[in-house]
């Protein structure tokens, strides 16, 4: 039986640049699960590659069908945007092991539905400081930066991820990468190689 490995952390805790470092690891070999938003692309972003971008009335269909494993909605300066994983035969643990991009919410929703067992937090923890500057860093690039919404992002995810969240989700163990992005990818290769086995 495979795992579901859920990587997760506040805005701007580089979960991306990890997640395409560790997706890419052959020795690892976890499948990619693209998860759907009803969000706008982003500059560079495309369709089923960061996400699926669905609609509103989309995203409703798939709910209506009882497809929807877990969702969550941010009411941001723009209207709702929705992010949801859909149970739409990506993940087969019977076939091998998948590493996911996920909130603690999402990571709580992901565990019961395929069971506490199959399922491995992997929270990244970066000072609030650091995820400042790198807020700041990447709106900057985009054509046209959304800097009340990223304010907002900022603020949620430390109501997300509050202590008292994190502990009641029963997650002990964190990877920091406030500075050593080589090092923090290494721990978690190596925590994801033990638990394979």
């Amino acid at each position: 039986m495979g795992k579901i490995f859920l990587l997760m952390g506040k805005s701007t805790s580089g979960k991306d640049t990890i997640y395409k470092e560790l997706i890419v690891n052959e020795k690892l070999g976890l499948e990619k699960v693209v998860p759907y938003t009803t969000r706008p692309m982003r500059d560079g972003e495309k369709d089923g590659v960061q996400y699926f971008f669905k609609d509103e009335n989309e995203y409703l269909k798939l709910r209506e069908d009882g497809r929807i494993i877990e969702e969550r909605t941010y009411h941001t300066k723009y209207g709702e945007w929705r992010y949801f994983t859909v149970d739409d035969g990506q993940i087969n643990l019977q076939n091998g092991n998948y590493l996911v991009i996920g909130t603690l919410e999402s990571y709580c929703y992901i565990r019961d539905y395929f069971g506490k067992e199959n399922v491995e937090p992997v929270l990244i923890d970066v000072d609030a400081k650091v995820r400042l500057e790198r807020a700041m860093h990447r709106e900057n690039k985009q054509e046209h930066p959304k800097y009340d919404e990223m304010c907002r992002r900022f603020l949620a995810d430390e109501e997300d991820f509050s202590e008292e969240k994190i502990v009641a989700a029963g997650i002990t163990k964190r990877f920091t990468n406030n500075d050593n992005l080589e090092t923090c990818i290494s721990e978690i290769t190596e925590y994801i190689t033990q638990k394979i086995g």
